[in-house]
Protein backbone atom coordinates (compact mmCIF):
# COMPACT_ATOMS: atom_id res chain seq x y z
CA UNK A 1 0.00 0.00 0.00
CA UNK A 2 1.62 3.58 -0.66
CA UNK A 3 0.34 6.90 0.43
CA UNK A 4 -0.52 9.62 -2.40
CA UNK A 5 -0.35 12.47 -1.70
CA UNK A 6 -1.80 15.14 -4.24
CA UNK A 7 -1.32 18.51 -4.32
CA UNK A 8 -3.32 20.76 -5.71
CA UNK A 9 -3.11 24.04 -8.19
CA UNK A 10 -2.91 28.08 -7.74
CA UNK A 11 -6.15 29.59 -6.73
CA UNK A 12 -8.46 25.85 -6.20
CA UNK A 13 -9.10 24.03 -3.10
CA UNK A 14 -7.68 19.84 -3.49
CA UNK A 15 -11.72 19.20 -4.23
CA UNK A 16 -10.98 18.35 -8.15
CA UNK A 17 -8.80 15.00 -6.80
CA UNK A 18 -11.58 13.46 -5.60
CA UNK A 19 -11.73 11.44 -8.72
CA UNK A 20 -8.42 9.88 -9.16
CA UNK A 21 -8.46 9.74 -4.60
CA UNK A 22 -11.55 7.46 -5.22
CA UNK A 23 -9.66 5.26 -7.80
CA UNK A 24 -6.39 5.18 -5.54
CA UNK A 25 -8.35 4.67 -2.54
CA UNK A 26 -9.80 1.48 -4.86
CA UNK A 27 -6.75 0.11 -5.32
CA UNK A 28 -5.96 0.13 -1.69
CA UNK A 29 -3.91 3.20 -1.07
CA UNK A 30 -4.05 5.93 1.07
CA UNK A 31 -4.67 9.48 0.11
CA UNK A 32 -3.66 12.81 1.21
CA UNK A 33 -5.22 15.56 -0.09
CA UNK A 34 -4.54 18.70 1.67
CA UNK A 35 -5.79 22.31 1.39
CA UNK A 36 -3.16 25.26 0.63
CA UNK A 37 -3.07 28.65 2.35
CA UNK A 38 -3.34 30.14 -0.81
CA UNK A 39 -5.63 32.77 0.72
CA UNK A 40 -3.44 33.40 3.27
CA UNK A 41 -0.91 36.49 2.37
CA UNK A 42 1.27 35.59 4.68
CA UNK A 43 1.67 32.25 3.46
CA UNK A 44 4.83 31.77 1.18
CA UNK A 45 5.84 28.31 -0.26
CA UNK A 46 7.53 27.31 3.42
CA UNK A 47 3.86 27.47 4.93
CA UNK A 48 2.76 25.51 1.57
CA UNK A 49 5.31 22.38 2.31
CA UNK A 50 4.25 22.92 5.87
CA UNK A 51 1.20 22.23 5.26
CA UNK A 52 1.43 19.17 2.88
CA UNK A 53 3.68 17.62 5.52
CA UNK A 54 1.33 18.55 8.45
CA UNK A 55 -1.15 16.52 6.27
CA UNK A 56 1.37 13.37 6.06
CA UNK A 57 1.78 13.25 9.60
CA UNK A 58 3.59 9.85 9.61
CA UNK A 59 2.67 8.22 6.97
CA UNK A 60 5.16 6.02 4.55
CA UNK A 61 5.34 4.63 1.07
CA UNK A 62 4.85 8.11 -0.13
CA UNK A 63 4.17 9.21 -3.89
CA UNK A 64 3.86 12.65 -4.21
CA UNK A 65 1.71 14.28 -7.06
CA UNK A 66 2.08 17.80 -7.79
CA UNK A 67 -0.29 19.79 -10.33
CA UNK A 68 0.32 22.88 -12.37
CA UNK A 69 1.76 25.31 -9.50
CA UNK A 70 1.98 22.22 -7.05
CA UNK A 71 5.20 21.61 -9.17
CA UNK A 72 6.73 24.45 -6.51
CA UNK A 73 5.65 23.02 -3.06
CA UNK A 74 6.05 19.34 -4.40
CA UNK A 75 10.03 19.23 -4.18
CA UNK A 76 10.06 20.85 -0.88
CA UNK A 77 7.89 18.45 0.62
CA UNK A 78 10.74 15.77 -0.89
CA UNK A 79 12.82 17.48 0.27
CA UNK A 80 11.62 17.10 3.96
CA UNK A 81 10.24 13.94 4.30
CA UNK A 82 11.48 10.43 2.47
CA UNK A 83 9.57 10.36 -1.17
CA UNK A 84 9.59 7.36 -2.62
CA UNK A 85 8.66 8.95 -6.18
CA UNK A 86 7.34 12.15 -7.40
CA UNK A 87 4.98 12.89 -9.96
CA UNK A 88 4.66 16.02 -11.67
CA UNK A 89 1.67 16.40 -13.35
CA UNK A 90 1.13 19.57 -16.25
CA UNK A 91 3.16 20.92 -13.52
CA UNK A 92 5.64 23.57 -13.55
CA UNK A 93 9.16 23.37 -12.64
CA UNK A 94 11.56 25.44 -10.97
CA UNK A 95 14.78 26.57 -11.29
CA UNK A 96 16.82 27.16 -8.26
CA UNK A 97 16.38 30.79 -7.19
CA UNK A 98 13.99 31.53 -9.17
CA UNK A 99 10.74 32.71 -7.86
CA UNK A 100 7.03 31.72 -9.33
CA UNK A 101 6.54 35.39 -10.90
CA UNK A 102 10.00 34.81 -12.60
CA UNK A 103 8.82 31.49 -14.32
CA UNK A 104 6.96 33.04 -17.14
CA UNK A 105 9.01 35.11 -18.46
CA UNK A 106 11.98 32.57 -17.92
CA UNK A 107 10.52 30.05 -19.67
CA UNK A 108 9.10 31.55 -22.69
CA UNK A 109 5.66 30.74 -21.56
CA UNK A 110 3.99 33.94 -23.22
CA UNK A 111 5.21 33.23 -27.37
CA UNK A 112 4.71 29.39 -26.93
CA UNK A 113 1.45 30.36 -25.30
CA UNK A 114 0.23 32.46 -28.44
CA UNK A 115 1.60 30.28 -30.92
CA UNK A 116 -0.44 27.10 -29.75
CA UNK A 117 -3.54 29.62 -29.30
CA UNK A 118 -2.96 30.31 -33.05
CA UNK A 119 -2.48 26.92 -33.84
CA UNK A 120 -5.92 26.29 -32.62
CA UNK A 121 -7.66 29.50 -34.28
CA UNK A 122 -7.31 31.59 -31.48
CA UNK A 123 -6.76 35.78 -32.27
CA UNK A 124 -4.21 37.28 -29.82
CA UNK A 125 -6.02 39.12 -26.91
CA UNK A 126 -8.89 36.22 -27.01
CA UNK A 127 -9.82 36.30 -23.45
CA UNK A 128 -11.03 32.42 -22.97
CA UNK A 129 -12.98 31.48 -19.85
CA UNK A 130 -12.03 28.69 -17.85
CA UNK A 131 -14.08 26.53 -19.12
CA UNK A 132 -12.24 26.74 -22.66
CA UNK A 133 -9.47 27.35 -21.59
CA UNK A 134 -9.08 24.95 -18.84
CA UNK A 135 -11.63 22.36 -18.33
CA UNK A 136 -12.64 21.76 -22.10
CA UNK A 137 -11.99 18.18 -21.38
CA UNK A 138 -13.88 17.71 -18.46
CA UNK A 139 -17.24 16.25 -17.82
CA UNK A 140 -19.50 19.11 -17.87
CA UNK A 141 -21.31 18.53 -14.39
CA UNK A 142 -18.07 18.05 -12.82
CA UNK A 143 -16.93 21.73 -14.42
CA UNK A 144 -19.68 23.36 -13.47
CA UNK A 145 -19.10 22.12 -10.08
CA UNK A 146 -15.46 23.07 -10.00
CA UNK A 147 -16.21 26.54 -11.37
CA UNK A 148 -18.88 27.33 -8.76
CA UNK A 149 -17.73 26.14 -5.87
CA UNK A 150 -13.72 25.34 -6.11
CA UNK A 151 -12.02 28.56 -7.27
CA UNK A 152 -9.92 30.34 -4.54
CA UNK A 153 -8.24 34.09 -4.18
CA UNK A 154 -4.53 33.67 -4.49
CA UNK A 155 -2.08 35.30 -2.58
CA UNK A 156 0.68 36.59 -4.64
CA UNK A 157 3.20 36.13 -1.66
CA UNK A 158 4.51 32.61 -3.41
CA UNK A 159 5.22 34.65 -6.51
CA UNK A 160 7.76 37.14 -5.02
CA UNK A 161 10.31 34.99 -3.24
CA UNK A 162 13.27 32.95 -5.08
CA UNK A 163 12.16 29.45 -4.64
CA UNK A 164 15.00 28.00 -2.22
CA UNK A 165 15.94 24.75 -2.86
CA UNK A 166 19.49 24.95 -4.39
CA UNK A 167 19.47 21.50 -6.57
CA UNK A 168 15.94 19.13 -7.73
CA UNK A 169 15.47 16.86 -4.45
CA UNK A 170 17.20 13.49 -4.72
CA UNK A 171 14.13 11.77 -5.40
CA UNK A 172 12.68 8.85 -8.43
CA UNK A 173 10.77 11.99 -10.38
CA UNK A 174 8.86 11.54 -13.90
CA UNK A 175 6.59 13.58 -15.54
CA UNK A 176 3.73 13.26 -17.34
CA UNK A 177 1.44 15.32 -19.75
CA UNK A 178 -1.78 16.06 -21.03
CA UNK A 179 -2.32 16.33 -24.72
CA UNK A 180 -4.74 18.75 -25.05
CA UNK A 181 -3.84 20.97 -21.89
CA UNK A 182 -4.47 24.88 -23.56
CA UNK A 183 -3.11 26.56 -20.20
CA UNK A 184 0.02 24.83 -20.53
CA UNK A 185 0.62 23.43 -24.07
CA UNK A 186 2.46 20.34 -24.71
CA UNK A 187 5.27 21.59 -26.51
CA UNK A 188 5.81 23.93 -24.01
CA UNK A 189 5.80 21.48 -21.17
CA UNK A 190 7.87 18.67 -22.69
CA UNK A 191 10.49 21.54 -23.70
CA UNK A 192 10.71 23.01 -19.93
CA UNK A 193 11.05 19.23 -18.33
CA UNK A 194 13.51 18.36 -20.68
CA UNK A 195 15.38 21.46 -20.04
CA UNK A 196 15.07 21.52 -16.35
CA UNK A 197 14.59 17.92 -15.22
CA UNK A 198 16.95 16.11 -17.98
CA UNK A 199 14.04 13.40 -18.28
CA UNK A 200 11.32 12.86 -21.10
CA UNK A 201 7.68 13.23 -19.99
CA UNK A 202 4.84 10.80 -20.64
CA UNK A 203 1.74 11.77 -22.41
CA UNK A 204 -1.85 10.95 -21.43
CA UNK A 205 -5.40 12.04 -23.25
CA UNK A 206 -6.74 15.67 -20.89
CA UNK A 207 -7.09 19.32 -20.07
CA UNK A 208 -5.42 21.08 -17.92
CA UNK A 209 -7.22 18.91 -15.07
CA UNK A 210 -7.08 15.27 -16.40
CA UNK A 211 -7.56 14.13 -12.86
CA UNK A 212 -11.55 14.87 -13.65
CA UNK A 213 -12.05 14.11 -16.93
CA UNK A 214 -9.60 10.35 -16.75
CA UNK A 215 -9.15 9.82 -13.14
CA UNK A 216 -9.36 5.84 -13.96
CA UNK A 217 -6.47 6.28 -16.81
CA UNK A 218 -4.50 8.63 -14.33
CA UNK A 219 -4.89 6.05 -11.31
CA UNK A 220 -3.56 3.54 -13.89
CA UNK A 221 -0.54 5.81 -14.58
CA UNK A 222 0.62 6.34 -11.30
CA UNK A 223 0.98 3.00 -10.30
CA UNK A 224 2.77 1.71 -13.14
CA UNK A 225 5.54 4.41 -12.53
CA UNK A 226 5.48 3.01 -8.87
CA UNK A 227 5.42 -0.98 -9.91
CA UNK A 228 8.96 0.26 -12.05
CA UNK A 229 10.55 1.66 -8.86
Amino acid sequence: MATYVLIHAAAVDSWYWGPLAAELRAGGHEVVAPDLPCEDESAGFAEYADAVVEAIGDRTGLVVVAHSFGGFTAPLVCDRLPVDLLVMLQAQVPAPGESAGEWWGNTGYGPARQEADRARGIAEGTDEDVLTLVLHDTPAELAAEFVAGHQRTQSATPFAKPWPLAAWPKVPTRALLSSDDRFFPTAFMRRVVVERLGIEPDGMPGDHCPMLGHPQELAERLEAYRAAL
